[in-house]
């Protein structure tokens, strides 16, 4: 279930971090991040992909409530969403890097995959 790690914060900064994640995500295509962090950002970022599947204003408003830019919203159903169209889930990949220098925590690379190179 999205939601269920802590990742150390309090719970409105949790989610403020995790909606700028998966905003920064689906804006850029990839992110570097820590693995527990990545694994939360996946399970929301595959939700908002999976609702803008179905093109209509209800799923419009639904991933505009989460995701925090407008013009992110309108990439996600104009250009992301359509080459998912026949794609029933596993949207992104989780590349492990190796332990951050400073604190070793385990660090990967999140990011959408090709649905061409499947």
């Amino acid at each position: 279930m999205p939601g269920s790690r802590k990742l150390g914060r309090a719970t409105d900064h949790r989610l403020s971090m995790l909606r700028g994640m998966v905003t920064y995500l689906l804006e850029s295509g990839r992110i570097e991040t820590t693995v527990t962090r990545a694994k939360e950002v996946r399970a929301m970022a595959e939700k908002m992909i999976t609702i803008a599947k179905d093109d209509s204003l209800h799923a419009r408003r639904q991933v505009l409530a989460y995701v925090t830019k407008e013009d992110v919203v309108s990439k996600l159903f104009n250009e992301i969403a359509p080459k998912y169209k026949d794609v029933n889930g596993g949207y992104c990949r989780i590349i492990k890097t190796g332990a951050r220098r400073g604190d070793a925590a385990e660090m990967c690379i999140i990011e959408l995959i090709d649905p061409a190179n499947k």
